[in-house]
């Protein structure tokens, strides 16, 4: 991190891990430090007026006020420079983040769905096509109102507040909202979308660095609004195909207890004529018994 980005750690920006994240780290340094000089430079401003204005030095108020038009130059430049901020550097940047948005064949598709207070993750499963979900089928098992009668749907995950990624791909996220207006943010991601309710916002980004990191709730939606926390997992792709295994064997329907045997069948590992047909006599009991 060069001298001038130390100004971004200082003041509590947490390390970037996206593709894109420098751009937004870059006008960020340049704003602080901006900002920064306005602020030293209007209270040494401030401070000279009181000295030379002092009421000992003028004791008769002059009404004619500043004839110099350095601060009309002043402003005017601080005007200018916050213009080419918005129109050269961010305007820009966010047209790339709405507009530019990579291949759906070569980028991985995630649903977030936000409700008080959590955030749900719906991920197509082998076959890369989300299952069909409908409003109606919505309850705490079903988070999302996957419907069962779609076939596109039985391999699909759905996770709460855990959201695996692999890193160095492109990923696009589908924002939406179950209750209130939520705020779907990634601050190590340098990026954020806003969850309304009947709506399907897409967000996209690319990280590139392994490691756990926060997702927040950048909305104040309730008084759980504090809780509503959740946890970006960036994988290897190797560990994200595990995961993806593990994830479907705990979806995995169990398996459908054995089958009563009828009377008179062997059971497992039974020689033919141990077990006699039925209506056979009964052989008397070596034992005794």
């Amino acid at each position: 991190m060069t001298s001038l980005a130390l100004i971004n750690e200082f003041l509590g920006q947490p390390p970037n891990v996206s593709a894109h994240g420098y751009q937004i780290d870059h006008i960020l340094e340049f704003c602080h430090w901006f900002m920064g000089a306005l602020f030293v430079g209007w209270l040494g401003y401030f401070l000279f007026v009181l000295w030379r204005f002092r009421r000992r030095r003028n004791p008769v108020a002059n009404h004619e006020g500043v004839t110099s038009g350095i601060s009309t130059h002043l402003e005017f430049a601080v005007v200018l420079i916050e213009a080419v901020l918005l129109v050269g550097f961010a305007i820009p940047l966010w047209s790339q983040r709405v507009n530019a948005f990579p291949d759906d064949k070569n980028a991985l598709r995630v649903q977030a769905v936000g409700q008080q207070f959590n955030w749900n993750f719906h991920l197509p499963g082998p076959d890369g096509t989300f299952g069909r979900t409908r409003a109606d089928l919505v309850s705490n098992s079903n988070p999302v109102g996957l419907d069962p009668s779609d076939a596109n749907g039985k391999d699909d995950l759905v996770v709460l507040n855990e959201l695996h990624l692999p890193v160095d791909r492109n990923v696009i996220v589908d924002v939406a909202s179950k209750d209130v207006i939520h705020n779907f943010a990634l601050p190590n991601l340098r990026i954020a979308q806003d969850a309304i309710p009947g709506q399907l916002i897409p967000m996209w980004f690319k990280p590139i660095k392994t490691g756990s990191y926060d997702i927040i709730c950048g909305q104040l939606c309730g008084l759980g609004h504090y809780s509503m926390k959740g946890t970006l997992v960036v994988d290897t792709p190797a560990d994200f195909q595990a995961w993806l295994k593990e994830r479907a064997e705990l979806a995995a329907p169990a398996a459908p207890p054995a089958l009563q045997r009828p009377p008179g069948e062997p059971g497992p590992g039974a020689t033919p004529g141990s077990v006699p047909p039925p209506g056979a006599p009964k052989t008397a009991d070596p034992g005794g018994g």
